[in-house]
């Protein structure tokens, strides 16, 4: 008797694993997709994001850095003043200026 409720607990507690490990497959590929495009997006180079600010009057580049998701970027605006920038990866949007001290 106890042989046998063991072995239905088992056939049990199995199907009830493998019908959760299969749902649980399902529902992220669904979701998982999105991710995947925009994760594929190209990001700039330095010699990009150089080129990009130079052309809005940017110049004397003093530092260019790749962050996380951004550049920073120290150099002197149209108007001669020492500035930080921050520049978006993938995009090539200035996120942030800010007077360089």
């Amino acid at each position: 008797m106890k042989t046998r409720h063991a072995v239905i607990t088992s056939v049990l507690c199995s199907a009830l694993l493998l019908g959760g490990a299969a749902q649980a497959q399902t529902q992220p590929t669904t979701a998982a997709a999105p991710q995947a495009t925009s994760q594929q997006q190209t990001a700039l180079t330095i010699r990009d994001v150089y080129d990009r600010l130079e052309k809005q009057g940017y110049k004397n580049f003093r530092e260019i850095e790749r962050e996380y998701r951004h550049f920073d970027v120290k150099a002197d605006d149209a108007q001669g003043q020492r500035v930080k920038v921050r520049v978006d990866m993938y995009t090539g949007e200035i996120l942030r200026s800010r007077f360089d001290d």
